[in-house]
């Protein structure tokens, strides 16, 4: 295909910034174009209609400064939509495709038009031309070593210029910057979260406007979390499989353009703009005192494996931009399961992570942010992974992104991938361990009062290192990928047939336990025994040191029906089901948060330390008879039963604490929990001094039960029945004289 010719009315312009910028040139204003394309021969950039049907015209970039192609516009303005093409060898041997037949999405679009495959709902014919138009080879029927011709404008996703950046309004809600050891995470998808709410109106439903409506807000506070980890909101591409199926990419794991809002989510209400929406939202967030995290993915891209569509980055820079395979660098190194793993090893790659990362939280206000498959973005341009990486360096240095919230999943499918605890400080870290531990301790009676009480003190094996706080471990019993909890007891096996994939995906181990009966239950003695597994699953999560993570929808036990992988299904499977909520399990949940927040020994900034610390000391593990815990005692698996003290860290002169405790607070008081994890019940002694039951994980809302006629106190003696967890408060008098 011929280059477009030079246009008299574009000029070099800037080879900065990146993208497509409304900026002046010699007194006019007008769009400056940045391409990084370091092995093109030619970049154009193709003029679209408003609604990115009608091609209108085609400029060839007139000037390339060390790999960015650039040129200035002086007609262009906001709204103007456009798509590139690039011409340059194609060289499979070498990494290159370039095919200027296919039309390109900038890499730094901050708002696009249009979406690759379906265009109109249930329109299958345009899924199969626009799969077929993306592919960047020749059909295996033809020769696949030789480009593919056919032109894609037509079904091609385009980048739209947008407004200059807001100036700093100094009138929208401050960030609420939550202490870590104060931060109560709660994992949600903006779609699913409130798609079912019958207190939503339902032009809202599943949208980013709905995500800060009144109802939620006040849940949110209601439940005690402070910060909302949101699942991907970057603009995606639903993999073709998928639509062939009918399906999307639900969890937005398929990452086209990261600076870009997923038009998706968009209530569509006039006068608004997804842009302006989700701002919206986070602004009226945290005038609720809450803040945001955004999952984001920046380890592989929509475009897959060598099969996969052209849409940006590969025809651009595919060389560069991804890890190849050194022996044929016509296949991809494939680290995240995805297909492709993006090269952080190369700067300019860097810089485009940076910068997405800076846009979200500068326009957005995002809070901080949790990587997905974070080791991948820690590799270097060989595969190594490090953890003073080109990516983590530059965060640590930026003036914005530093002071953030930054949360690592610690593993990908590459060589030594799995590095939970080796993240550098200022990380924390999705503990995987803790969920594991937890579930077999209490569903199949897996693990020891050693393993128990390593995941309930924070995970020190991993994380006490270099200074690392117990806060760096994020504990979680179920996250979007998985059981939910209301499942994990409910299924021994996966129900994953809806996806389309013949059972074979999600992951087949997940100590869970159905209580006998697989799936849906009328039995009432089955019913009651799940129950109590969720508060006493929910305690040792909300209860345990470290950060919490809650998964939307498990405090009012939602079902996805024995689907742990439901990546596709955005559909009833997965969205919440508020009007069904379990309200004995949400004021269980309520109950926890709330003695998690009111009693600093639940929420240490410390490290736990033990009776031979001395008067230093801020835990003691104890056996039911009330004896410290031995050597012997931690490994048997027969007897699992325990109580844990806790004391304040107020009352130690190696924290700070005490430092930001206001003067007319509350006196900081001890915590005993009573663990029974046997299907028995056992009986307990207390330590000496006055306790008080506060929680109870028998009972169907948590709340203690009453004292028993004719007593006013707690017995010196409770017998704790099975599967549960009792807490006990010190009493006010005791702790004053103590």
């Amino acid at each position: 295909m011929a280059h477009a010719l030079p246009d008299p009315d574009l000029r070099p312009g800037q080879p900065w910034p990146l993208g497509a910028t409304l900026t002046a040139d010699s007194g006019e204003t007008g769009v400056n174009f940045a391409v990084w394309s370091p092995d093109a021969e030619a970049i154009e950039v193709c003029l679209f209609d408003a609604a990115g049907r009608e091609a209108l015209r085609r400029l060839a970039l007139p000037a390339c400064s060390e790999g960015v192609w650039h040129g200035f516009l002086p007609a262009g303005g906001v709204g103007l939509v456009y798509g590139l093409r690039a011409h340059g060898p194609w060289a499979p041997g070498r990494g290159h495709w370039f095919n200027p037949a296919k039309l390109l999405l900038d890499p730094w679009a901050q708002e696009v038009v249009g979406s690759y495959g379906r265009q109109q709902p249930g329109a299958a014919d345009d899924v199969e031309l626009a799969v077929r138009l993306a592919a960047f080879r020749a059909a295996r029927s033809d020769d696949p070593r030789l480009p593919d011709p056919r032109d894609n404008a037509a079904f091609a996703p385009k980048a739209r210029v947008p407004a200059p950046a807001p100036a700093p309004a100094y009138d929208r809600p401050p960030r609420p910057h939550i202490p870590r050891e104060r931060t109560v995470l709660y994992e949600a998808h903006v779609r699913a979260l409130t798609m079912r709410h019958p207190d939503i109106p339902p032009a809202l439903r599943g949208s980013y406007a709905a995500l800060a409506h009144p109802v939620m807000l006040d849940h949110y506070r209601a439940l005690g979390l402070t910060t909302l980890s949101l699942l991907p909101l970057h603009f995606r591409a639903d993999e073709a499989a998928l639509q062939r199926r009918g399906l999307a990419n639900h969890w937005g794991y398929a990452p086209a353009a990261w600076l870009a809002p997923e038009p998706r989510y968009w209530s569509g209400r006039a006068g608004t703009t997804p842009t302006g929406e989700l701002a919206g939202a986070i602004d009226a967030l945290h005038a609720a005192g809450l803040e945001v995290v955004l999952d984001v993915v920046f380890n592989h891209t929509a475009e897959l494996d060598a099969d996969g569509p052209m849409l940006s980055l590969r025809g651009l820079a595919n060389a560069r931009a991804y890890h190849l395979d050194p022996q044929d660098p016509a296949c991809y190194r494939d680290w995240s399961g995805c297909g492709n793993a993006v090269n952080l090893g190369e700067p300019r790659m860097v810089e485009l992570v940076v910068g997405a990362l800076r846009h979200w939280a500068a326009r957005y206000r995002i809070d901080g942010f949790r990587l997905d498959l974070a080791v991948t973005t820690g590799r270097d341009r060989h595969g190594h992974f490090d953890t003073g990486a080109p990516l983590f360096a530059a965060i640590a240095a930026d003036p914005l992104l530093a002071r953030l919230k930054w949360i690592a999943e610690p593993w990908d499918l590459g060589p030594d991938g799995y590095r939970l605890g080796g993240f550098a400080p200022g990380w924390m870290e999705w503990n995987d361990r803790f969920r594991d531990t937890m579930r077999a301790w209490w569903l199949c009676g897996g693990g020891d009062r050693g393993a128990f009480a390593h995941r309930f003190a924070g995970s020190a094996a991993e994380f006490d290192h270099d200074r690392r706080a117990p806060t760096a471990s994020i504990n979680f019993l179920c996250a979007h990928d998985g059981f939910g909890l209301r499942d994990v007891v409910s299924h021994d096996h996966r129900h994953n047939e809806a996806n389309g994939e013949h059972n074979r995906d999600g992951h087949p181990h997940n100590h869970s336990w159905n209580c006998g009966v697989e799936g849906p239950s009328a039995d009432p003695d089955v019913l009651a025994l799940r129950a109590r597994l969720q508060r006493a699953l929910l305690a040792s999560l909300l209860l345990a040191q470290g950060t919490p993570m809650l998964l939307a929808g498990d405090e009012i036990g939602h079902s996805q029906r024995g689907n742990n992988n439901a990546y596709c299904q955005d559909n009833e499977t997965t969205w919440l089901d508020w009007a069904a909520a379990d309200r004995e399990l949400l004021a269980c949940a309520r109950r926890l948060l709330a003695l998690r927040a009111a009693h600093p020994a639940l929420r240490q900034v410390a490290w736990l330390r033990g009776p031979e610390h001395g008067e230093a000391a801020s835990v003691r593990w104890l056996r039911p008879d009330g004896a410290e815990l031995q050597a012997a005692d931690w490994n048997d698996p027969r007897e699992r039963a325990l109580a844990i003290l806790l004391h304040p860290p107020g009352l130690r002169p190696h924290t700070v604490e005490h430092i930001a405790k206001p003067a007319a607070a509350a006196p900081a008081r001890s915590v005993l929990l009573l663990v029974n994890p046997a299907a028995a019940a056992c009986r307990f002694r207390l330590p000496a001094g006055g306790w008080s039951p506060v929680f109870d994980s028998a009972r169907a809302d948590g709340g203690p039960a009453p004292p028993a006629p004719g007593h006013e106190s707690h017995p010196v003696e409770p017998v704790l029945s099975a599967r549960t967890v009792l807490v006990l408060l010190e009493s006010a008098q005791h702790h004053q004289e103590s």
